[in-house]
C-alpha cells in the first residue's frame, strides 16, 4: 500500500513539473515580437545579397534613432568568409510614420 502511495506521489509530481515547463514555454512563446524584427531580417536579407559568399555568424540589434520624419534601426552582423571574421554595421533609414524604406547603409569593421 505504501508503494503505490509513494508511486502516486512521484508520478503526480512528474505531471505537475511537466505541466509549470510546457506553460512556462508556452508563456515563453506568446511574447511579442520586437518592433525592429522586420527590419533585422531585411538586414541580414540584404548583408546575405552583399556578401553572398560569407557566412552571418551573430547578429546584434544596436538600437534606433527616432526622428520626426526619418528614423534608423541598427544593427551589426558578424561575418565569416575564407577563414577570416570581420563585421558589418547596418543602417536602415525608414520614415518614421509610414516605415517606407529611405535608404540602407553599410559599413565593415574589424571589431
Amino acid at each position: 500500500m505504501k508503494m503505490i502511495r509513494l508511486v502516486t506521489i512521484v508520478l503526480c509530481m512528474i505531471f505537475i513539473t511537466n505541466l509549470v515547463i510546457s506553460d512556462g514555454a508556452l508563456l515563453h512563446a506568446q511574447q511579442e515580437i520586437p518592433s525592429y524584427a522586420k527590419w533585422g531580417s531585411l538586414a541580414v536579407r540584404k548583408t546575405k545579397e552583399r556578401y553572398p559568399d560569407a557566412s552571418i555568424v551573430d547578429y546584434l540589434h544596436i538600437g534606433k534613432e527616432y526622428g520626426t520624419k526619418v528614423s534608423t534601426e541598427k544593427f551589426k552582423l558578424w561575418l565569416k568568409r575564407d577563414g577570416k571574421e570581420f563585421g558589418v554595421f547596418v543602417d536602415i533609414k525608414f520614415e518614421t510614420d509610414s516605415e517606407k524604406l529611405i535608404d540602407i547603409n553599410f559599413r565593415e569593421t574589424d571589431r
